[in-house]
């Protein structure tokens, strides 16, 4: 079927470390623009659509390694991961999962869903409409806790898409769909790499690749899961420099001054595995 690309959720400093990553393959001549699929998951919905839509890697660089101007850092709860890993623990099934975490995102105080959405309309920039390459963007009900993947056929405008994945239980508002709510697909996985089964080569962009237990399945897992058809290339962030540039809270995580260190170390890395990215891509 072809050639996919998967991108996975890991907030701020996730989304300067794909763009680093996607800068550092094109400069060894690795460009993953010609792909036939691209999937966005929280961070890597935003990044996604930015580079289906046809923007420079090296032009996204940029952009994340100047210094941030006024951005919005939302305010993180120490409880927030305590909360979610203690509502993996206590849901029965995904859809469970999903629709918990839907409670917590619906009542929270948060910026206003039209303040968001303009957040995500300036980051997007020129890319106003779905790109012709294939793009599907994941997101969650904040109610059923049903998985929804957003793309050109589903009616939806892609800053609604983008806004919706991106939707952060607890630190971003949920997103006014079709009069739905919806939330950040990485309350369904971290990447949904399984959205790419079927095509034949695979590269994996995920910062983030844990799973939740038997509820939530981890990147690794779906990979696996794809089958001996695919082959299949996992870029993740160097164990030795992620900790001191991520840290280990949800509030690194969503620090603009992280950016640029995060989008230095994806370059770095997107350098060092061209070759066998390349491998895989071109192979």
């Amino acid at each position: 079927m072809g050639r996919a690309l998967v991108l996975g959720g890991g907030a701020v400093v996730g989304v300067a470390w794909e763009v680093g990553v996607l800068a550092g393959l094109a400069a060894k001549g690795v460009d993953l623009r010609d792909a036939d699929l691209v999937v966005g998951t929280s961070a890597g919905a935003l990044v996604g659509a930015q580079f289906a839509g046809g923007v420079d890697p090296e032009h996204l660089y940029g952009s994340q390694i100047a210094p941030p101007a006024g951005e919005p850092t939302p305010k993180v709860s120490p409880f927030g991961v305590f909360r979610l890993l203690w509502q993996l623990s206590r849901a029965k099934d995904a859809k469970d999962f999903g629709a918990r975490m839907g409670r917590i995102a619906l009542a929270a105080r948060t910026v206003s869903e039209e303040e968001r959405r303009s957040q995500i309309a300036t980051w997007l920039g020129d890319v106003r409409d779905w790109p012709r390459t294939r793009l599907v963007i994941t997101a969650v009900d904040a109610e059923s806790g049903e998985p929804m993947d957003f793309d050109s056929g589903s009616g939806v405008d892609i800053v609604s898409a983008v806004s919706a994945s991106t939707a952060a239980p607890g630190l971003r508002p949920p997103a006014t769909v079709g009069g739905r709510r919806y939330i950040d697909g990485g309350m369904r996985s971290a990447a949904n790499a399984d959205l790419a089964t079927g095509y034949d080569r695979v590269v994996v962009i995920a910062p983030m690749t844990q799973g939740g237990g038997r509820i939530m399945k981890g990147v690794k897992e779906q990979i696996a899961a794809l089958g001996e058809r695919s082959r299949v290339m996992l870029v993740e962030p160097d164990p030795k420099t992620w900790p001191s540039i991520a840290g280990r809270s949800m509030g690194n995580l969503v620090d603009p001054q992280r950016r640029a260190p995060a989008a230095r170390a994806g370059r770095e890395r997107g350098i060092e595995l061209a070759a066998e990215v390349a491998a895989v891509w071109d192979g």
